[in-house]
């Protein structure tokens, strides 16, 4: 008699215990990922862990953790441990599913744990009929075969619900493809474009457009294939000067032409083929946008003026200049003004940034309004495989519940002849909540029991 040899590897990805050490150690540094700040420069680790620690972590590709050639590793052995595992136990629940409900003994009706008796007076077909009447009363489509002496009966659920765990299995499978074909690195070397995935950001200065972006690791400029133009970019306040809100108006542009505007907060992205903009900083500049016009209406002009450097303008025969102001850490609060028709002494003053300021002067009113000059700090990311993340997301969800709340549940009545009428052996069983199909067994026994009466 031979014996087939087991395959030491296939055993090894096929163990719970592969798998449960590959999910300890993910976990683990998936915690490193976090703790330890993501996608920033060389220098930024060397100033806060030191020399030799940012080193260390550079050569672990800790600072894009999440794309490191280990990481994306562990991912690859923890899917093969579910794939072998699936193929190793996948075909004993096949079997249980082909398996037909009556390829039953009667003496393993006898043994079953969860088992009962009932005697009922009554010639065994009519005893029979009633049986299996009730049992389709009650939810149980049974299959009727022949025993010795007698007749049974068999149903059972739910037994789709024994591939519960490997639906779980799969959509694990599915978000880590999500997650593999969604990082920059790995579509990279797979596919050669680095468009195909990509995360990068952009600094856009309002009043200006770009057609690229540059990528987080390696500052690699991307060309996205169509411009982005910042309209407007408006910022709120604490009373302290801290940033409370803040978003941009922007304008999408296809050769040239507007296609798309909207706005960019925090949690609003703005998603066009493929890519999305998350608004994530901001930067201050040192000049101010200044728009000027005519009470009357008749002529209106806005120019970009830096501190101390006086601005003309012709049209309305006005020069104006900013050659003060008050500010509070990064915000402008208050900025004073110098402002000449040539009529006069020039009239000098406070402005509040943002609030229109009127002019009287001998040639008529002016109104004057400066606001300070920001760029919008964009992320820019491309990630093809978020849509089967999702979808994984749902497959698993309908897994667990198949896993944890639906079972696989037979039930069995063996109809036997007696000298005063017939005994009822009802057995059953279920994989999983025996506790509750147990409970469920005895209230239907008693309720066929009732009924028979």
């Amino acid at each position: 008699m031979t014996t087939q040899k087991k395959n030491a590897l296939f055993d090894l990805f096929a163990s719970v215990q592969l798998a449960l050490f590959l999910l300890f150690l993910l976990a683990s540094t998936s915690i490193v990922g976090t703790i330890v700040p993501q996608n920033n420069p060389f220098t930024f680790y060397v100033e806060r862990y030191g020399f030799k620690t940012a080193r260390f972590f550079q050569l672990l590709d800790i600072p894009d953790m999440y794309n490191s050639w280990w990481f994306l590793g562990l991912l690859t052995l923890f899917a093969l441990n579910l794939i072998v595992c699936s193929i190793e136990r996948i075909p004993q629940a096949i079997r249980q599913f082909r398996r037909d409900v009556l390829a039953v003994s009667s003496e393993q009706l006898e043994k079953f744990p969860l088992r009962s008796e009932l005697h009922l007076a009554g010639e065994m077909p009519v005893v029979a009929g009633r049986v299996a009447t009730l049992l389709k009363r009650h939810g149980w489509h049974a299959k009727e075969g022949s025993a010795d002496p007698g007749r049974i009966y068999g149903a059972e659920k739910g037994k789709w619900s024994r591939f519960g765990l490997y639906v779980v299995h799969c959509s694990i499978l599915v978000i880590l493809a999500g997650a593999l074909l969604g990082s920059s690195a790995v579509a990279h070397k797979v596919f050669g474009d680095p468009l195909f995935a990509f995360k990068g950001s952009v600094m856009l200065p309002e009043g200006e457009q770009t057609d690229h972006v540059y990528a987080h690791k390696g500052n690699e400029r991307l060309d996205l294939g169509f411009a982005l133009h910042c309209d407007d970019f408006s910022i709120a306040y604490y009373d302290n000067g801290m940033p409370k809100t803040y978003r941009s108006k922007v304008t999408v542009l296809e050769h040239g032409a507007p296609v798309q505007t909207t706005e960019i907060e925090v949690n609003k992205p703005l998603t066009y083929k493929g890519v999305t903009f998350y608004q994530s900083s901001y930067q201050p500049y040192q000049d101010y946008q200044a728009t000027l016009k005519k009470k009357d209406g008749s002529a209106e002009t806005t120019a970009r003026i830096p501190v101390a450097q006086q601005i003309d303008w012709p049209e309305g025969g006005v020069s104006y200049g900013i050659i003060n102001r008050e500010r509070q850490g990064e915000v402008t609060r208050q900025l004073k003004i110098w402002f000449t028709d040539g009529r006069g002494e020039p009239s000098v003053f406070w402005v509040h940034a943002d609030q229109e300021a009127a002019i009287e002067r001998p040639s008529g009113t002016y109104l004057l309004t400066i606001r300070q000059r920001y760029a919008t700090g964009l992320q820019a990311t491309k990630d093809p495989g978020v849509e089967l993340v999702y979808g994984g997301c749902l497959l698993m969800l309908v897994g667990l519940y198949i896993a944890f709340f639906l079972s696989h549940r037979r039930l069995y009545v063996l109809v036997q002849p007696e000298e005063k009428g017939c005994r009822l052996l009802f057995a059953g069983d279920a994989n999983k909540n025996r506790v509750g199909f147990e409970r469920y067994f005895l209230q239907l026994i008693s309720k066929l029991d009732n009924e028979t009466k």
